[in-house]
């Protein structure tokens, strides 16, 4: 055993920590090498959504201590960029085991550092929480939650005075803060004065602020023949979602009752992953039942949602997160631009990874679309440096959308009124939310996509992880499925090199540990590491012509050629 992991583990026997914590801490020295080893080799790291990690006792698990010390560096960081102001803080949790409470930690330790909390007296959805933050003029939010991970993990995201998680500079100043502390620094002793739950109001003023952006007048009539399933997957959209859906004034809302009830174990599923097919099973057999027009489910905290709609046979179809952006944007455009003159300043956001057709589409509606690094806060970073454009909508490939900016993150609440929306408004005209998307592969080509998610637990996997970049990176590809590399975006310098002439260019976006190749027959495949999990991620995305929908089955079945061949190559 590593000489200063057991000094490390040995800190935590100190009088700084509870007796349960002792006791554990002093269990896995004496009988679990393997486990002291995970939980102490090193400090949670924030990620692309803030901290997340498996509970339990140690430097590398979320607990009260872990989270304390980061809530403490934050009190210590918010005094220092808000001289002569009382900052304020709202503060939600999601259904995972020991959300509550963890909450209330992180609660306790800003009142004791004299700083007003607002706290959800119960469960509420993240984008709620990105709301509440401007609605309520804090200067910090921070919402307990692991999104769709497994049972055992939780986790701790915070956002900044706009609603958006954490951007350069301050995400680097506050580690540096956090990093700086021991953990008898961190103040417990909460000051309950200090701290105010909210909920039914702050609910509401989120639910008509959902409304105003989601819904449209002119479906008031036609939604009586929509009918919809949903699923919160034993999360937090309970909450909020079927409120929003009877306030627009859909009627057919049926709920998959099995997974109605919040609960952190997820008893009905392996995964709590819209993502997932697997996690659907349950709202599409529903479906069936109700012979209803779309399927929606969400994961635990609510920011990401998975759609089934309808195809040209009348069967449920799975879509996946940037089949639905696609369909999302181009309904907001087209809406945009139907009531809206354009003044020359719209945009919409995406992601590195994400699918290309965003760009196509933005560009036909001479738009502009800013990409950024995976992660939301890019997309509200986007809105917060650009006061002056007009930001429509956006979203990433991981089942992520958000509708206009009164919501900086994710938001599956207003993105699922959004898809009954556009059912409802495809339904009036004789068409479907998949004829939509079919449309938009014949008017701008069709683009398929697919990810693979190599999972590498441990510090074992993380060094193979490493590895793999090291290899991309050192020994480059030249030719992928016997397409020609033209371009290899390489985002940890910042450098776009032109394969064929040897030149590159600067890359305009922070630096990350991305990698992305380029065919000469606009194929492109990305290797990025999770920043929330122990993954290494392969995205890739090929397109080609469709002159019309007769021809959409047999393009896509080349492009499903041209994957399955890159994804052998790769080793997937």
């Amino acid at each position: 055993m590593n000489s200063e992991i057991i000094e490390k583990a040995k800190a935590w026997l100190s009088s700084t920590f509870d007796s349960a914590t002792q006791n554990e801490v002093q269990k896995l020295i004496d009988a679990n090498a393997d486990e002291l080893n995970e939980s102490f080799y090193k400090n949670l790291e924030f990620g692309t959504g803030g901290m997340r990690g498996i509970m339990g006792v140690g430097t590398n698990r979320i607990n009260k201590y872990t989270l304390g010390k980061n809530t403490q560096g934050l009190s210590n960081y918010l005094k220092e960029a808000f001289p002569g102001e009382t900052p304020k803080v709202a503060i939600a949790y999601d259904c995972r085991n020991n959300s509550k409470e963890l909450a209330q930690v992180v609660a306790d330790v800003f009142s004791a550092n004299d700083i007003k909390v607002f706290l959800f007296s119960d469960l509420r959805p993240t984008p709620e929480l990105s709301f509440a933050v401007k609605h309520l003029d804090c200067h910090c939010g921070i919402v307990l939650t692991a999104s769709h991970n497994p049972p055992e993990y939780n986790g701790y995201k915070v956002y900044w005075q706009d609603g958006g998680q954490l951007v350069p500079p301050q995400d680097s100043e506050i580690v540096a803060e956090i990093e700086s502390l021991d953990y008898d620094a961190v103040n417990f002793s909460a000051k309950k004065e200090h701290i105010t739950y909210i909920d039914k109001d702050v609910d509401q003023a989120f639910i008509e602020a959902s409304l105003k952006n989601g819904s449209f007048a002119e479906l008031d009539k036609h939604r009586d023949d929509v009918t919809i399933v949903f699923t919160p997957l034993h999360g937090t959209s309970v909450t909020i979602i079927p409120e929003v859906l009877e306030g627009a004034g859909y009627k057919n809302v049926h709920i998959v009752e099995e997974q109605r009830t919040p609960n952190g174990n997820f008893p009905t599923v392996k995964s709590p992953n819209p993502e997932e097919p697997e996690a659907l099973k349950m709202a599409l057999e529903l479906a069936e039942e109700k012979n209803a027009d779309i399927v929606i489910g969400t994961d635990p905290d609510c920011d990401r949602l998975g759609i089934a709609v309808r195809n040209n046979e009348g069967k449920l179809q799975l879509l996946n997160g940037n089949q639905t952006m696609v369909v999302m944007t181009d309904f907001l455009l087209d809406l945009y631009f139907s009531n809206n003159k354009p003044k020359g300043n719209e945009f919409i956001g995406s992601t590195i990874v994400s699918t290309p057709m965003m760009d196509v589409l933005a560009e036909s509606y001479g738009v502009e679309c800013k990409l950024g690094l995976t992660g939301f806060k890019w997309i509200a970073k986007m809105i917060k440096d650009h006061p002056n454009q007009n930001f429509i909508g956006g979203g990433e490939e991981s089942f992520g959308y958000m509708v206009g900016d009164f919501v900086r993150d994710k938001d599956a609440v207003t993105a699922t009124l959004l898809a009954c929306e556009i059912v409802t408004k495809a339904k009036s005209e004789g068409a479907s939310f998949f004829k939509k998307l079919q449309d938009l592969y014949v008017k701008h080509g069709f683009y398929k996509e697919d990810l693979t998610s190599l999972v590498k637990k441990g510090i074992s996997g993380a060094e193979e992880i490493k590895q793999t970049m090291i290899d991309l990176r050192e020994n480059p590809l030249t030719t992928i499925n016997g397409e020609q590399v033209v371009q290899i975006d390489d985002y940890a310098s910042s450098k776009s090199l032109k394969t064929t002439t040897g030149t590159s260019v600067d890359i305009d976006i922070p630096k990350s540990n991305v990698l992305i190749y380029h065919t000469d027959q606009g194929s492109r495949i990305a290797a990025r590491p999770s920043g929330t999990e122990p993954k290494i991620k392969f995205y890739i995305s090929v397109n080609d012509e469709a002159k019309s929908l007769e021809d959409l089955n047999s393009v896509e079945e080349k492009l499903d050629a041209k994957i399955a061949g890159i994804r052998k190559e790769l080793g997937l």
